[in-house]
């Protein structure tokens, strides 16, 4: 069987896993960009039985699907991944596999990004390497802040422990929490309101969804403190970017701390790029050497199992 590998932006896949255990029944074909549209996807992996997915890069949707008439398997990172269509996969006999996935690599890019945007770190680094005699910025104190928390899940609560380590005061809200929840955790429980309204940070941690989608809007963002800064490690879509947009720049609030977009990669010309109070990442959440390791090591079980008729992390 052939198998691509598609979106190893870093050349790492290979380097990750036992592949060569694989060789015997698969040959392997990296893609280390994207592909292109649905027209190019399906020219370049006709010939291909499996392919391996990066969560919610390419897109695997009804029309790709049915144009890939070798295609057998879907093994993909994570548990879910909402660019496949798993039902149009089904319908053609085509098993879709998952892998586990590490919570803490995005919990630590959130504060990654917090201290950066409160204490300007890879600024002043950058002024002192070009010749600045000293420092001139004045940071922002994380201790004594409020931190509010949108979907406290699995991500969510390992962020909120972590802000308790920092001594923020930790506050949180989504649609089917419940202040029994909260209790447990020490953490605040308050209606949606109150949530973006009380926050200096506000951090995302909700799956998209049609009742996610948009959630974060011009009304949200309009209930915000003039100093609050959000942080989206989530999904893009969650945020209206044009709403955002304007409350930056407007001053409405601070700033923002984004590593998720509408569209992936980001486009050269997206106003975010020119944007001074809007920090942004390539979408680094969950790319980190041991998540990486975990992912394509699942993937080569997902094949192996898949290879000797015994399926493994199904997605239903």
């Amino acid at each position: 069987m052939r198998c691509a590998i598609l979106d190893d932006y870093q050349n790492a896949a290979l380097s990750m896993a036992d592949w060569g255990s694989l060789t015997r029944q698969v040959e392997i074909t990296v893609f280390n960009a994207p592909i292109g549209g649905a027209a190019e996807i399906a020219a370049a992996l006709a010939d291909f039985e499996i392919i391996c997915l990066m969560r919610e890069r390419t897109p695997f949707t009804a029309e790709i699907i049915g144009a890939l008439p070798k295609l057998r398997l879907i093994a993909t990172s994570g548990a879910r991944n909402a660019a496949i269509d798993v039902a149009a996969a089904n319908a053609r006999g085509v098993s879709v596999c998952g892998t586990d996935s590490a919570v803490h690599p995005t919990a630590e890019l959130v504060f990654a990004h917090m201290l950066e945007f409160a204490r300007k770190v890879g600024h002043e680094n950058a002024r002192l390497k070009a010749g600045a005699v000293w420092q001139e910025t004045i940071g922002l104190d994380l201790s004594g802040k409020t931190l509010g928390v949108l979907g406290l899940g699995r991500l969510g609560e390992r962020v909120a422990r972590i802000a308790a380590a920092f001594e923020m005061n930790v506050i949180a809200w989504s649609e089917n929490l419940t202040a029994e929840r909260c209790a447990e955790l020490g953490v605040g429980h308050v209606s949606k309101t109150d949530l973006f309204r009380a926050s200096d940070f506000l951090s995302i941690h909700l799956q998209l969804s049609q009742r996610t989608r948009g959630l974060v809007g011009a009304e949200a963002l309009a209930l915000m403190r003039p100093g609050a800064i959000l942080v989206n490690t989530s999904r893009g879509p969650i945020v209206e970017e044009g709403a955002l947009l304007d409350a930056v720049r407007a001053g409405r609030i601070a700033g923002a701390c984004l590593d998720v977009y509408d569209e992936e990669p980001l486009p050269l010309e997206h106003p975010y790029r020119a944007e001074p109070k809007i920090q942004i990442s390539p979408h680094l959440g969950y790319v980190t050497e041991a998540n990486l390791r975990l992912f394509y090591g699942q993937m080569v079980e997902d094949i192996r199992a898949f290879a000797e008729g015994n399926p493994v992390r199904v997605v239903a």
